[in-house]
């Protein structure tokens, strides 16, 4: 046993070798601290200048809202441009939003929708700044340190929020708002710096950058494709929202129920983030014995237990040791979720499907935190989290629908350099759209086989760009059957076999078992002409190539 245990301890902490990932994670811990400082002070600000309880639970809406309309944007960029600067430019953001707060507070502005803005500014931040950084783990680090790494993020981020809010609520009490979002400030002086002096290796592409319309196109395509992001984001949606009652709410239960003050209300998130430290650290030796959809689930038993026990207690005792539970399934769920995301995504587009993926996480919490706000307004606190308890054990449920994969390792991870046809024509990397047609002679016999090899194939010529795929059969002769798809440039055919996996080459290979002899499949490539005025401009004939 005690073999074991230094074996999961050595795993969780092996990408901390790595000094570019060391420096970075280091450094966005001390920010996250002031950040999570800053959290508890916009809570307890707006809790004493709003007599709303909607306003109260939107100061978590109005940083998460951001990640939901922009990830999609935000995952193109970082997938096409340098995700080191995109972290540097989301980091300045949320350092910009916290001196603006700071120089507020300094002249008495305690406006509640100004509070909610520069919330809103500090959350775009996050939006740019979060995506690239879990980009970017399989650039810095080996891929068989990817879920250490997910693992180790959300370990370190609620070992400071173990710290975070109880140190944030003893600064405010004793000297307010204006100090912490001071010291908020300067602690994003650090990650900008780490980022600043590393600059480390990624892979890059012989092609030209996508175009951003493309570039998001794509990503959504692939991640309505693949199944298991699919499940991922639906459950992870529905757990946002379901389970974030216990943070947009624990202001009111600090005001209202326990009567802590802030004091009291960073004790209770001091609970919350140290449940979520240990079962940071108990997660590998957790992922050796139990399932990853048993692991979800267990969370989400947790956080139901949490959301109950506040609905029936006012001791702050019961309330911490509740928040501890709630924290603990809190950092599994998250861990499990952000782990498969990463694994089922090649590196070409694992930005994007962070993003796709962060985003609907992201507007689930913030959905959550509006309409639980809007129960405890209309109805009552216990209400609310007793609701919130059962729509987070239904989250459990949905597992015998939507399970999560237990993937242990990447198959998407492209298999190397393509080699391009010679081609009769002076296309340009612009020229377009590219129609693709492949020519298959199969047996009667073969036919079934064939089919089922063929599901494959769209589904991996559309993951990687292929568009308008379709399979047809002549009707003449019953033994010709024709593929074809476009791409919209001749660059994108390029990319589009750049992107194909050893697993989807073979596929070439299992059509080729069922072919008739001495025909073997003939592809051609045409690019598309148009009539009228725009004729000239535009190569007079396809090119036709053989395979």
């Amino acid at each position: 046993m005690r073999a074991n245990e230094d074996h999961t301890s050595v795993e969780l902490l092996a990408p901390l070798k790595n000094p570019t990932f060391r420096s970075i994670f280091f450094a966005s811990q001390l920010s996250s601290l002031g950040w999570l400082m800053q959290t508890v002070a916009l809570g307890w600000l707006m809790a004493t200048v709003s007599t709303s309880d909607v306003m109260v639970a939107l100061v978590q809406a109005s940083s998460t809202l951001p990640a939901f309309f922009l990830a999609v944007f935000v995952g193109a960029i970082a997938d096409n441009y340098s995700r080191r600067m995109v972290m540097i430019v989301g980091r300045s953001l949320m350092m910009a939003a916290a001196a603006m707060l700071t120089i507020l507070m300094a002249f008495g502005i305690t406006d509640p929708w100004l509070i909610l803005a520069f919330s809103f500014l500090d959350g775009c931040g996050i939006a740019l700044s979060d995506p690239a950084w879990r980009a970017s783990l399989g650039d810095i680090l080996e891929r068989r340190h990817l879920p250490a790494a997910v693992t180790l993020l959300n370990v370190g981020f609620n070992t400071v929020r173990s710290v975070g809010p109880a140190l944030g609520g003893i600064i405010v009490a004793a000297f307010g708002p204006l100090v912490t979002f001071a010291l908020t400030t300067l602690g994003f002086i650090a990650p900008l710096t780490a980022l600043w002096r590393n600059n480390w290796k990624v892979q890059t592409s012989p092609l030209p950058r996508e175009a951003l319309r493309t570039a998001i196109y794509d990503g959504l395509r692939f991640t309505a494709i693949s199944s298991e992001i699919k499940s991922t984001i639906v459950r992870g949606t529905l757990f946002g929202f379901a389970a974030t009652s216990t943070l947009a709410l624990l202001p009111l239960i600090a005001r209202d129920v326990v009567k802590g003050g802030p004091i009291g209300y960073g004790i209770m998130m001091g609970g919350f983030g140290a449940g979520a430290l240990l079962a940071g650290l108990m997660n590998p030796p957790l992922r050796r014995v139990l399932t990853q959809e048993w692991l979800v689930v267990l969370a989400c038993i947790a956080c139901a237990i949490c959301q109950i026990s506040l609905a029936l207690s006012s001791s702050l005792a019961v309330a911490t040791l509740s928040l501890a539970l709630g924290g603990a399934g809190w950092v599994t769920a998250w861990s499990g979720l952000g782990v498969n995301v990463q694994l089922a995504s090649p590196r070409w587009i694992v930005g994007r499907t962070i993003s796709i993926y962060s985003a609907f996480t992201y507007g689930g919490i913030a959905a959550g935190s509006w309409f639980w706000g809007i129960v405890v307004q209309n109805y009552s606190l216990p209400l609310a989290f007793g609701w919130s308890g059962v729509a987070t054990i239904l989250v459990a449920a949905l597992g015998l629908k939507l399970p999560i994969s237990n993937r242990s390792e990447s198959e998407l991870e492209p298999s190397g350099a393509f080699n391009a046809p010679a081609i009769a024509l002076d296309l340009k990397p612009r020229s377009g759209p590219i129609l693709i047609t492949t020519e298959y002679v199969i047996p009667e016999e073969h036919v079934d086989p064939f089919l089922d090899i063929m599901q494959k194939r769209r589904q991996a010529q559309s993951r990687v760009g292929a568009r308008q795929w379709m399979l047809t059969r002549d009707i003449q002769a019953p033994s010709r059957w024709l593929e074809t798809f476009r791409t919209p440039t001749w660059t994108d055919y390029h990319r589009l076999h750049h992107r194909l996996t050893a697993a989807d080459r073979e596929l070439d290979q299992q059509i080729l078992s069922v072919s008739k002899e001495r025909m073997p499949p003939r592809t051609s490539i045409f690019v598309e002409r148009p009539t009228g005025g725009a004729r000239k401009s535009y190569p007079p004939v396809p090119y036709v190539s053989q395979k």
